[in-house]
């Protein structure tokens, strides 16, 4: 190749994929507003932005990636924890954990209520950000699984079609993410209580005179605790604040009916 025809060959180059960029460019621009969910940008997720910046929570935080992993990303926590927890949590976060249970503390960001509604606005209008599943980290911190909480790598063997095989491993996928705030160890409480025993306890549950549930059985609870988490709220616990429980209430939007039977399978096997 002579001199001229590497210099052609270069500028070409250089060209092409220059336009190249700046095609992908236009393009990505472009669907910004659709990927984005921009038209459900209101005043009050402005407000939750810059409550999300003045209290500097990208130190310790990532949002798509972007922040520090010092503690939980918070891409889709909003889908994960639902409303009532995140508020409860915000404005109290040592009710839920303890530096010396649970190996992490958060700091009290001193928000007001406004702030508090305002920065949940914010999360989960990110929340619904079509981020091809960017980033690929669980809740919980990295390292920082608790027992019961630990996911089981796939060994390699055929799927199977067992509801109750179908359900744990769906119990420790996310979505819906279950054992982000569920261990099935017996006293290891997270988010939510844990679920050992549940087989078991449902039954007890549904049985006491206080119960305003429509279950009748430890299977149908716990199914009416998937899809209805506030019919009956557990009297003593933590898990609830102004008659709603902190659980999402749109798990019987977000599983299919297969889906639940599968997790409903499991979850009665824990005795």
């Amino acid at each position: 190749m002579t001199k001229r025809q590497t210099r052609l060959f270069f500028i070409g180059g250089t060209a092409l994929f220059a336009a190249i960029f700046l095609g992908m460019t236009v393009d990505s621009h472009r669907q910004f507003g659709r990927l984005t969910n921009a038209d459900r940008i209101t005043p009050e997720v402005s407000a939750g932005k810059d409550v999300w910046h003045r209290s500097n929570c990208i130190n310790c935080h990532t949002l798509l990636g972007e922040g520090a992993y010092y503690a939980p990303d918070l891409t889709k926590i909003t889908q994960a924890r639902g409303t009532a927890y995140l508020s409860a949590f915000l404005k109290n976060p040592s009710q839920f954990y303890s530096e010396k249970q649970h190996r992490r503390l958060m700091p009290d960001p001193k928000l007001s209520d406004t702030e508090i509604a305002q920065v949940i606005a914010f999360l989960d209008w990110v929340s619904h950000i079509d981020n091809h599943g960017w980033p690929p980290r669980p809740i919980l911190v990295s390292g920082g699984t608790f027992p019961g909480t630990e996911v089981t790598p796939p060994t390699g063997t055929a799927p199977s079609n067992d509801p109750v095989v179908l359900g744990s491993q769906l119990f420790k996928q996310a979505p819906p993410g279950c054992s982000a705030c569920h261990s099935t160890a017996p006293g290891v409480n997270l988010a939510g209580p844990s679920l050992a025993g549940i087989g078991i306890r449902g039954d007890t549950v549904v049985s006491q005179s206080g119960y305003k549930g429509a279950a009748k059985d430890a299977a149908s609870y716990i199914r009416e605790s998937i899809v209805s988490p506030s019919a009956h709220l557990v009297p003593g616990t933590s898990y609830s604040a102004n008659g709603r429980s902190f659980m999402p209430d749109n798990f019987h939007q977000t599983l299919t009916d297969q889906q639940i039977d599968q997790l409903v399978a499991y979850l009665v096997t824990l005795r």
